[in-house]
């Protein structure tokens, strides 16, 4: 029997589909991820309920799927994930057509809904969605930060890390797959080990994990700035395929807005602490996550981020505009005040500043040198990272096919040209 699963939102829900594949694998099922067609049996969506533009993208994927259920072109179709564990009463009322609903942690039991069981012998083993020589791994779920806009907790609940031996047990096991690049991944990893160790442990994990025979290079998503564990500056740094790079959310730096928006961190702190990060790592590629038109920022408030993004030159920046969330602290206490347009504004101002700053900074790669692993070929160009670039999100480096490249394999590049957003170059003969 053939099955189509379907994944909305972030790595983290990748994860999830990668370890429901390989159970259905066990059990004798067919699994395609994100197909361009459906195969006519069954069609699992994993879905996102983040903000607003993602739950919609994830209706509109249910209603699709429950058409092609109506005109009989596919049997069944179930739903899991971040959306069905928020709204599920809702859904189940909405759309009938679904054969089942699923939250975020219960998915498991669609095994044995199909007569199947789930295989805890196989706990951390995955069918890789990605290219072969990079997954992600995701070391823990929830977060217990509570902040103002964020309904994850709601959905995901607080914080619970994955035990240590345990990740670098499935680490190991990729590595015997082929896999050489590791993107950590979770809510908020500065957190990780709390609940366990009575102590952050993510920087004794990375640690030990860049010890692995094979791991060639590590990637961190998605860090906090309160309460950093600055010990995690020195296991990047003494270890060559700890990547110099970190991605972390600082949303804004007006004391006003953080502090409205419940961050626990002030605008003072914040400075502290990157100017902290580049002494220790100066060649630090740091990626953050802004937030614009929160209930109560004032032009003043925006002109401070504007003036911070500006002076602290992010090597890569995301922005996104405030989306109201039922029932997290926001929701219930302020009034989504500042009207659309003027979100939209404060994005678009912020961007056009990051493409000076990313052009700036990749016209000053050119003639460097930098070791880039290849990810695919299309057309007239293989396509690499370095590692200040984390897949789907970040720069790419552009290599003519002339040259006999291999997919999933290291060469040193030579810079030859950028543009906004890519780099060009050539490998060293």
């Amino acid at each position: 029997m053939n099955i189509d699963i379907i994944t909305m939102g972030c790595s983290k829900n990748l994860v999830d589909s990668e370890r429901l594949m390989n159970q259905f694998a066990e059990h004798g099922f067919k699994a395609y991820h994100n197909p361009n067609e459906t195969h006519g049996d069954i069609a699992v969506i994993n879905t996102c309920g983040f903000i607003t533009s993602a739950k919609e993208e994830s209706i509109n994927m249910i209603l699709n799927l429950c058409n092609q259920k109506d005109a009989g072109t596919l049997e069944k179709v179930f739903v899991m994930g971040c959306l069905s564990e928020r709204y599920m009463d809702e859904l189940k009322a909405e759309i009938p057509q679904v054969d089942k609903f699923y939250g975020k942690f219960n998915w498991k039991d669609l095994l044995k809904d199909l007569q199947s069981g789930y295989n805890t012998q196989t706990l951390g083993e995955r069918v890789l969605t990605t290219p072969s020589h990079y997954a992600y791994i995701k070391i823990a779920e929830g977060c217990n930060r509570m902040c103002a806009y964020c309904a994850i907790p709601l959905i995901t609940g607080r914080h619970v890390s994955r035990p240590k031996e345990e990740i670098l047990d499935e680490v190991r096991g990729l590595v015997i797959q082929g896999v050489k690049e590791f993107q950590v991944i979770e809510q908020e990893l500065t957190y990780y080990g709390i609940d366990l160790y009575n102590k952050p442990m993510i920087s004794e994990l990375v640690d030990e994990m860049a010890k692995i025979p094979g791991v060639e290079w590590i990637r961190l998503h998605y860090a906090y700035p309160n309460d950093f564990p600055l010990d995690l500056l020195r296991v990047i740094k003494e270890n060559s395929n700890v990547c110099n790079y970190l991605d972390i959310a600082l949303q804004h730096i007006s004391d006003n807005v953080l502090q409205r928006m419940r961050r626990h961190v002030t605008k003072q702190e914040t400075l502290d602490l990157i100017k902290k990060m580049r002494e220790e790592v100066p060649n630090l590629c740091i990626r953050t996550t802004l937030l614009v038109g929160f209930p109560g920022e004032t032009e003043e408030d925006f002109k401070e981020l504007y003036d911070f993004v500006r002076d602290t030159r992010f090597d890569r920046m995301g922005v996104f505009a405030y989306s109201e969330e039922e029932g997290t602290f926001a929701a219930l206490h302020y009034e989504d005040d500042i009207p659309e347009e003027i979100k939209q504004e404060r994005v678009d101002k912020l961007m056009e500043l990051q493409m000076k700053i990313s052009t700036e900074l990749n016209t000053e790669k050119v003639g460097k040198t930098y070791k880039t692993i290849i990810d695919r070929q299309e057309g007239e160009f293989f396509i690499g990272r370095t590692e200040f670039d984390s897949p789907e999100v970040d720069c790419e480096v552009l290599i003519p096919a002339t040259e006999e490249l291999m997919i999933g394999e290291f060469y040193n590049v030579d810079i030859v040209d950028s543009d906004e957003y890519d780099l060009y170059g050539t490998t060293q003969k």
